[in-house]
């Protein structure tokens, strides 16, 4: 539903990842459509976890099953794919030097990240930021 609202009023251009993921984990084509997106979610409390990888990344294929049932299992948070070598610089703007990386951001600031393919770890990471945190 939400990258059918973002591809009906232009926001961010994010898409759905391929049929053989989850329609609950976004990619994006471009780093523009990208920036576009992430710069909206500034003013959203709802937990980002940004997945990067890459195609030939064996523990990010270890991690994908696992990462498509968070998405669908948490639903209030919004889960989304970034491949390094087709978006290097995003990559380089989050300061991502392994894969898989998993960055949890709220209102685009960073509260939390993983290095690597700890399922458990990544969790309880997502169970610990996922709440919205009331309005100060």
């Amino acid at each position: 539903m939400g990258s059918f609202l973002s591809r009906l009023f232009g926001w961010g251009g994010a898409a759905p990842a391929s049929s053989s993921e989850s329609a609950r984990i976004l990619t994006f084509p471009s780093s523009a459509k990208w920036q576009l997106h992430f710069n909206s979610a500034k003013e959203n409390p709802k937990l980002m976890v940004i997945d990067f990888a890459a195609s030939w990344c064996g523990p990010c294929k270890f991690m994908e099953p696992a990462v498509h049932a968070m998405a669908n299992k948490f639903t209030e948070v919004e889960f989304v794919k970034i491949d390094v070598d087709d978006l290097p610089d995003v990559s380089q703007q989050f300061k991502v030097e392994a894969m898989p990386t998993f960055v949890l951001v709220k209102k685009g600031e960073e509260v939390d990240r993983l290095v690597g393919a700890n399922k458990d770890e990544l969790e309880r990471k997502i169970e610990k930021h996922r709440a919205l945190l009331p309005e100060k």
